[in-house]
Order: C-alpha cells, then structure tokens, then sequence
C-alpha cells in the first residue's frame, strides 16, 4: 500500500494521475492482478476519462450544469437550493457530486501496466481546490 499526494493548482480542475499510478505499479513491480486507488476526500472525485483537448473543460461544465453552485443559481436566476450542510453550504455541490462520480476505482492490472483503453486515463477531479490531495493505493 502507498499514499500519492497530489496538489491541484486551481478551484475546479481535471488532473491526469495515471503516470503516477504507473510508477506505483512499477515501484511495486506487479505483473497481474487488480490496483485499488482510493481518494480519502468528499471534495473531488476520482475517474476514468478521455483527455483531448478541452474535454476537462467539458467535463467541469457538464458537472456545474449537473449540480450548479450558489453563484451559477444566482447568475441564472435560478431559485436556490437550501443546502443544510453546517459549516459551509457553499460546497455542498462538491459534496454531492464526489459521492456521485466516487472516490475509488478498481483497475485490472496485465504484465505490470494497468488495462485501459486506447483514450482513458485516471484522472482526479479537484472540486474544491487548489488543495492537497490523498490517495491510497493498494494491490489485489
């Protein structure tokens, strides 16, 4: 088992982790078998996706229309949503949304390199940064 720490650079971002799981998966030199990456926050979100050009951007503006924030209500006219969480209502739409995309994804590992598809990639999906994020990584 190893922790990945990943720092994001901006409020909402899609960042590209899959060569870092890499080197855990050579560090560990695994030939088959499944890793398990588990991101120990409710903030941001862990995915598979593909990464041309302006997709992450895509992705983010797909995820506000999804659960729109405070200000994007306001900006729209859209009627608030009366959001119950204590100490800060502002991110309830973070919240909502990492239990909606997960925090962990399993991958099936072959001859030491994770299968994926010809596009796809491991990517963490900041909601709340730029912050400080932890991930667990752990071998079946």
């Amino acid at each position: 088992m190893a922790e990945l720490v990943i720092k994001t650079t901006k409020e909402k971002e899609v960042v590209d982790i899959t060569d870092k799981i890499n080197d855990f998966l050579a560090k560990e030199k695994v030939d088959d078998g499944l890793v398990n990456i588990f991101l120990t926050h409710t903030t941001a979100a862990l995915a598979t996706a593909d990464l041309d050009p302006g997709t992450d951007l895509d992705m983010l503006d797909a995820f506000e229309e999804l659960i729109p924030s405070h200000q994007s209500q306001a900006r729209y006219g859209a009627g608030y949503i009366n959001y119950r969480h204590p100490h800060n209502p502002a991110h309830v739409p973070d919240h909502i949304l990492s239990s909606l995309i997960g925090t962990s994804l399993t991958i099936p590992i072959k001859d030491g390199e994770m299968i994926l598809g010809t596009w796809q990639r491991v990517v963490l999906i900041e909601l709340d940064g730029p912050r400080e994020r932890q991930i667990i990584c752990s071998l079946i």
